[in-house]
């Protein structure tokens, strides 16, 4: 739903499909081909889901691990829905490609900056890379200030931040 669909008279279901249609609808086609005619197209441009229904579609499909679909379904939901951004992050997250993790929960955060999630998974990310740790730190009580009803989760990244830290400091 959403994209571009074109079809293909060959499967077509209303078309009855016999042998002397198919030569018909060739010939006809090699004909506009090579007369300068460009090949009728229908195009379906309306997009009939919500932008919540795009977010519910791309955390289906991310479950299943299939990235890529999720991708497209949260980019789609992002033009109305600054949520989403967050979802794009966590997808880049599992994909491992981290700055572009990174990207989307800094835009999370400069689009809706009352979102907890965002600062923590933007902590959590830099706990992971072992850098910007100072901010990391920030950005987990900042999620903690924001949602106390998440304070547990948002500690247990803030503790392992403040261990990861305190760990650097003995080397140093």
């Amino acid at each position: 739903m959403g994209e571009n669909r074109f079809l293909d008279p060959f499967n077509y279901p209303k078309i009855k499909r016999s042998k002397l249609f198919r030569i018909l609808l060739s010939f006809l086609l090699i004909i506009m081909i090579s007369s300068g005619c460009s090949i009728p197209r229908i195009i379906k441009v309306q997009d009939h889901l919500t932008p919540e229904e795009h977010l519910n579609l791309g955390v289906v499909y991310e479950k299943k691990g299939e990235f890529d679909l999720a991708i497209r379904e949260y980019e789609l939901a992002a033009k109305k829905l600054p949520l989403a951004y967050l979802y794009l992050g966590n997808v880049y997250f599992l994909k491992n490609e981290l700055a572009i993790a990174e990207k989307y929960y800094r835009e999370t955060i400069k689009k809706d900056p009352m979102n907890a999630d965002a600062y923590n998974n933007l902590a959590w990310l830099y706990y992971i890379k072992k850098e910007n740790l100072e901010e990391a730190e920030i950005l987990a009580q900042t999620a903690i200030r924001l949602n106390s009803k998440k304070e547990s989760i948002y500690k247990d990244t803030l503790e392992k931040i403040q261990e990861l830290k305190k760990s650097y400091s003995i080397f140093n």
